[in-house]
C-alpha cells in the first residue's frame, strides 16, 4: 500500500501543519471485501412423523432429519438431505434415506425457475421377492430384489409465494418393476404473514405407472412460527391413497407393515400409510 505524506513548515508560526492526508485516510472506513460467490448452509429438524408425498415413511414414529446445501452465485447448487425411515415402508433391511441432488435455479423479479436431478438412496436395503404384485393390463410381476433406490429429474417454476414442480422418474419408481416414467406434480404455496408467522399449503398427485391403485392425490395445510431462528410448524396431511389393511381389502399398495414378522409368519403390525394425520416439527437452518 502506498502512503502519501504532506507537511508544510510554517516558519513564521514556528510549528508544523498536521498531516491531513494521513488523518483522512485513518478516518475513512475500510473497503468492503467482495461477497463470496459460494454459500454453504446446513439444516436440521425433528418431526413427529415423516410423510413423503403424503405417505407415512416412519410408521407414525418421529423422524430426525437434516442436510447440507452448497450454492454458487451463478445459480448452480448441490445438496444432501437425510432422514430415518421404517423398513416396512418399502425399504427391507434399511432404516435411512439419503437424498443427493443438484441443479440450477434463477430468479428475475417475482419469477423463478429450478432445474435439477435427485437420487434417493437407502443404504443397507435388500428387498426380497416375497410375492407377486398385480399391475395394470393384467400383468403380474414380482417385487424387486436387491437395493432400493430411485432417480428423478425435476423442473419447477415459481411466482412470488407459489411454486409448481414436476418430477419424473427415469428409473423404476423406487425399484417397483415396470414403473419407469412415473411422475409427480406438486403445487405449493408459502406465504409470509409477518412477525415470524407463515402459512403453507400443498396439493400433489402421483401418477404411478402400471401400478394398480398406485396413483393418488395428497394435500397439506400448515402454519409456522419463527422464534429466534428456530421454526416451529404444525401441518394437517391427508391423501386418497389406497391403504386399507382390512382382511377383505385387495390391491391396497399403501397398507404398510412395521417390517416385523410375528410367530405365525405374518406382519406384527400394519397401518394405512396414506391416512390423515397432524405433523408437528421444529427445525433450524444454520
Amino acid at each position: 500500500m502506498r502512503k502519501t505524506f504532506f507537511a508544510v513548515i510554517a516558519a513564521t508560526a514556528g510549528f508544523a501543519v498536521p498531516n491531513l492526508a494521513a488523518a483522512q485516510a485513518a478516518a475513512a472506513p475500510a473497503a468492503d471485501k467482495p461477497a463470496s460467490p459460494h454459500t454453504i448452509t446446513g439444516n436440521a429438524g425433528l418431526f413427529s412423523s415423516y410423510r413423503f408425498r403424503g405417505i407415512d415413511q416412519t410408521f407414525g414414529k418421529p423422524a430426525l432429519q437434516g442436510g447440507v446445501d452448497y450454492s454458487h452465485a451463478s445459480g448452480f447448487y448441490l445438496g444432501n438431505w437425510n432422514s430415518n425411515v421404517n423398513q416396512g415402508a418399502g425399504y427391507p433391511g434399511g432404516n435411512l434415506e439419503m437424498d443427493f441432488y443438484g441443479g440450477w435455479k434463477h430468479t428475475w423479479g417475482d419469477w423463478g425457475i429450478d432445474l435439477g436431478a435427485l437420487y434417493y438412496y437407502y443404504p443397507g436395503t435388500n428387498a426380497l421377492a416375497t410375492g407377486p404384485i398385480l399391475l395394470q393390463n393384467n400383468r403380474t410381476l414380482r417385487i424387486h430384489t436387491g437395493k432400493v433406490d430411485n432417480t428423478e429429474l425435476y423442473v419447477a417454476g415459481s411466482w412470488k409465494f407459489i411454486t409448481l414442480k414436476y418430477s419424473h422418474a427415469v428409473s423404476d419408481y423406487f425399484d417397483t418393476p415396470g414403473t419407469k416414467n412415473s411422475n409427480y406434480l406438486d403445487l405449493s404455496a408459502n406465504y409470509d404473514l409477518g412477525d415470524g408467522w407463515g402459512i403453507n399449503g400443498h396439493l400433489g398427485h402421483l401418477n404411478f405407472k402400471n401400478m394398480t391403485n398406485g396413483s393418488y392425490t395428497d394435500w397439506k395445510i400448515g402454519v409456522t412460527k419463527d422464534i429466534g431462528g428456530w421454526v416451529f410448524g404444525a401441518s394437517y396431511i391427508d391423501t386418497n391413497a389406497k391403504g386399507s389393511c382390512a382382511v377383505t381389502a385387495v390391491n391396497q399398495p399403501y397398507c404398510f407393515s412395521n417390517g416385523n414378522i410375528n410367530a405365525t409368519g405374518g406382519f406384527d403390525k400394519t397401518k394405512d400409510a396414506g391416512r390423515s394425520t397432524f405433523v408437528v416439527s421444529v427445525s433450524k437452518t444454520f
